[in-house]
């Protein structure tokens, strides 16, 4: 139950509490890959994993695409910190920093008092790929987590 309260809190948080319309081509391809999910409030798609050692790690695919000159960009985020303050510790920021150096997708980002693992594909990524950036995201924030909390609030 914490962990559903801790996720309703997590997509308010980060995402805003807009009522938005779920992009139904995410929707298609997390089928095809048999992936379970619910659609948030926002409109993006909440996915959770189970993870080695018994662990759990909560992603969103992002139903709302950036644009950037030519590209069509899809953001898959998941949380792998919640500081206790609105600010990260020096520790912990030089962590996240060299953790985004080392990864091969996505990189670290702060909203609010979270860490994010974000990864960035392109928006009409295919099956393969989306998936691949989902367990990216997944296991990354996961790693994470574990490493600076010892825990699994997400």
């Amino acid at each position: 139950m914490k962990r559903i309260a801790t996720a309703l809190l997590l997509t308010a948080t980060v995402f805003g509490a807009q009522a938005a319309t779920p992009d139904k081509a995410v929707g298609r391809v997390l089928d095809t890959l048999k992936y379970p999910y619910e659609v948030d409030e926002d409109g993006d798609y909440k996915l959770v994993f189970d993870v080695e050692g018994d662990r759990t790690q909560l992603v969103f695919v992002r139903s709302a695409v950036e644009e950037y000159g030519k590209h069509r960009i899809r953001e898959i985020w998941s949380p792998g910190y919640n500081a206790p303050g609105k600010q990260f510790s020096a520790a912990v920021a030089n962590r996240l920093l060299e953790d985004s150096q080392d990864a091969k997708l996505g990189g670290w980002v702060k909203q609010e008092q979270l860490a994010m693992f974000v990864v960035k594909v392109d928006a009409n990524a295919s099956a393969d790929a989306l998936s691949e950036a989902i367990e990216a995201a997944m296991n990354t924030a996961d790693a994470m987590e574990l490493e600076l909390t010892g825990t699994d609030e997400y």
